[in-house]
């Protein structure tokens, strides 16, 4: 008899690939991160959170940012996640000026006006319980996370929000694009309200000030290292990988035939292949 996966088990091999997708995501990210933060233009010496830190790659970043004397802080509601934070964090040489926390977006483990700024990459995405997304309005979020930083300091999310990665292929990219995969956890009838790049208006009913957006353009061209090559097909199959009920046969077919390692006609193949994706900035400020 072969004995079930106990579930502290299973939650920590999930872990593991989670934080292995996020190990690679790095790969495409690494010019745009440390832009968009650039762009925040953190002082030096000041205090911040990063809000869903993941593994802590831009808790790192943000560190570094702030360095001199600055400190961020790292809060993840996975404890496992977490474990490879601290990894990371050990790793590197900014750990004296990082820690992190388990907690809940929707109920910050924060005094108020704790913080000179908060930090959320990839997590503020508003959308079913049951899809994973914290709350299905992102409003009570924008003003948790404000609530922890003190006046005349800044809120900021950053949010995937585009992609070209299949050259000579935009019909069929544009029908995968256009599934419930794609486009999750903002779902068919969902209100537009609630889509990521409505952010602006999220800001102003949570009553921060000078509200902005800006868009980062990251590109990928030959030659690929495996780690940006390996970052592709994760990305390939966390877009379109379930997306076969809602395409024709021959689309899918196409799909698998262009997306899948080891085809013949596999696209990061191509000898002059180029992509690029976006990524959304969204940042204001908490008033005095």
């Amino acid at each position: 008899m072969v004995n079930e996966e106990n579930s502290t088990t299973r939650e920590a091999r999930d872990a593991d690939t989670y934080a292995h997708m996020l190990y690679l995501s790095n790969f495409l990210r690494e010019r745009i991160i440390p832009s968009a933060i650039e762009v925040l233009q953190l002082p030096p010496g000041s205090l911040g959170l990063d809000a869903a830190c993941g593994i802590g790659s831009h808790t790192l970043l943000l560190a570094e940012a702030v360095a001199p004397g600055g400190h961020v802080t790292g809060l993840d509601l996975s404890h496992e996640i977490l474990v490879h934070a601290r990894q990371t964090a050990e790793r590197s040489d900014r750990s004296e000026q990082v820690s992190f926390f388990e907690g809940d977006l929707n109920k910050l483990p924060f005094d108020d006006d704790n913080f000179d700024w908060v930090w959320s990459v990839d997590s503020i995405w508003p959308g079913p319980k049951e899809m994973g997304c914290p709350a299905e309005d992102p409003v009570p979020l924008v003003k948790e996370m404000a609530r922890v930083v003190k006046p005349g300091g800044s809120v900021a999310i950053l949010f995937w929000s585009s992609q070209k990665l299949l050259p000579g292929y935009p019909l069929l990219e544009a029908r995968l694009n256009t599934t419930s995969q794609a486009n999750a956890p903002f779902v068919r009838g969902g209100k537009p309200e609630l889509h990521f790049l409505r952010a602006l208006s999220w800001f102003r009913k949570a009553d921060l000030e000078e509200a902005r957006a800006r868009t980062f353009v990251g590109d990928i061209h030959t030659p690929l290292n495996d780690g940006v090559r390996n970052a592709l097909v994760s990305l390939f199959e966390m877009l379109w990988g379930n997306a076969q009920s809602e395409l024709a046969p021959e689309d899918w077919i196409e799909c698998q035939r262009l997306c899948q390692p080891g085809s013949p006609d596999f696209i990061l193949d191509l000898p002059d292949y180029y992509a690029f994706f976006t990524y959304s900035l969204f940042h204001g400020k908490v008033a005095k």
